[in-house]
């Protein structure tokens, strides 16, 4: 049994990552470390966990320049063809400031401005994740952004050729060697080589996350975008192949990741046949994808839940709130339309998730662990900053004047109230 079938779904919104004893002292830690010593910490920490001797700390044109020679043509025309996508996909997600009248002579609108610099984080532990470049940096690019810096880990002092070459690709200006809490947390707090940024994004593991949500009483985030999740939503009309490969495709990005099947049946006897089939179909499929050192522990911590009708579909999702939620039933536009908390959806037999983590256009840099309620994915709108400008003229304040002035005074903030009255010439 890979997947533990339950009877309900009590205690099946806490998250692996939940469970990780010490995490959040190890991960103040660490910030704490790099706050004190800068550089000096950071080359302490890649050699003790990346097996890297830190020199220079960015990554330098002949790497950029060797990167370009070794990646293989198909998978250069494979980023590019994704970076087409994504980018078109963000560019027609850049707003237009509003201007309004909100009565004669009173003019507001909104001046549309992007984040100054920003920090991407890519993770690179597991695998090296050059798609992420991709999802950040070109939405970063589109916005605006005037320094893009992206922090990766260095392997033996390497990062991966293909990730360089899609920050090449997306207009990242910097690559730093650095990963895991201790980059967050330079990119936040700033060291003798590296600048404090503006805003950070990207995945990454559970002391990535952390360690982003430790700094963001700092700096701006983007959102909580911890260990990846999918909730996969079938019934007896739905593939179980199909539905065996989206569980182990997110489950396969690391052991802290979790995968939950919902079989939508009419009744137990049916659910139990579905998830048997399903169970039958990761079997043959663990056998003929591999990477079983984090698929394995991933789905220990996964499980199987069956609903018995779309409303009841429905609380398992929206309580659940997945980063990826793949609905595969018989009508699946049915079951979208009662959706309300989730990263990313995708919508019948013909669209695995890894569409969208590659490139479908959208966006995969995505909420986790419960944050979907209230929290959207990574996009245009992430790298923008939106200032409210207002312009009155005499006589739109001489219109609205008496209005500002009984709710100033109402609220005992007489110096708001004679801000006006100076202006209209009623301060004698």
């Amino acid at each position: 049994m890979y997947l533990a079938f339950k009877d309900s779904c009590e205690g099946c919104f806490i998250r692996p990552s939940d469970r990780i004893p010490g995490l959040s002292d190890t991960v103040r830690k660490i910030i704490s470390d790099v706050r004190q010593r800068g550089d000096e910490a950071l080359r302490d920490y890649a050699s003790r966990f990346d097996s890297s001797a830190l020199s220079d700390f960015y990554a330098s044109e002949e790497e950029f320049e060797k990167a370009d020679a070794s990646v293989p043509s198909e998978l250069k025309k494979a980023i590019e063809h994704a970076a087409r996508n994504i980018r078109t996909f963000h560019e027609a997600e850049m707003p237009v400031g509003e201007d309004v009248e909100t009565e004669s002579g009173v003019r507001c609108w909104r001046k549309i401005v992007p984040v100054s610099r920003v920090g991407l984080y890519v993770p690179g532990g597991t695998a090296p994740l050059f798609s992420t470049v991709l999802m950040l940096a070109i939405p970063a690019r589109v916005a605006g952004c005037r320094e893009i810096i992206l922090s990766t880990p260095a392997k033996n002092g390497q990062i991966s050729p293909a990730i360089l070459y899609a920050a090449r690709v997306a207009g990242v200006d910097k690559v730093v060697k650095v990963g895991g809490a201790q980059a967050i947390a330079a990119l936040a707090y700033g060291t003798e080589s590296i600048p404090r940024c503006d805003k950070i994004f990207g995945p990454g593991n559970s002391y990535v996350t952390e360690a982003k949500r430790q700094v963001s009483a700092d700096v701006a985030i983007d959102m909580i975008a911890g260990p990846s999740e999918v909730l996969v939503a079938i019934d007896s009309s739905s593939s179980p192949a199909a539905a065996a490969s989206d569980l182990l495709s997110q489950a396969e990005h690391g052991k802290d990741s979790q995968v939950v099947l919902v079989i939508r049946a009419g009744e137990k006897s049916e659910a139990e046949r579905i998830y048997s089939d399903v169970e039958a179909a990761i079997e043959r499929e663990l056998d003929a994808i591999g990477r079983h050192e984090y698929m394995l522990p991933s789905l220990s911590h996964s499980f199987a839940l069956p609903a018995y009708s779309d409303d009841e579909l429905l609380q398992i999702i929206n309580g659940y709130a997945p980063e990826h939620l793949i609905i595969s039933t018989e009508n699946p536009s049915r079951i979208l339309s009662g959706v309300e908390n989730a990263g990313s959806v995708f919508l019948g037999k013909w669209t695995p998730e890894s569409a969208g983590d590659y490139a479908s256009g959208t966006n995969h840099t995505l909420p986790t662990s419960g944050w979907a309620r209230s929290s959207s994915g990574v996009s245009v709108d992430s790298f923008l900053k939106k200032i409210t400008v207002q312009e009155i003229t005499k006589e739109g304040l001489g219109r609205l004047g008496r209005t500002i002035m009984t709710l100033a005074e109402a609220e005992g903030l007489d110096g708001h109230s004679y801000a006006v009255k100076v202006r209209l010439g009623d301060d004698k």
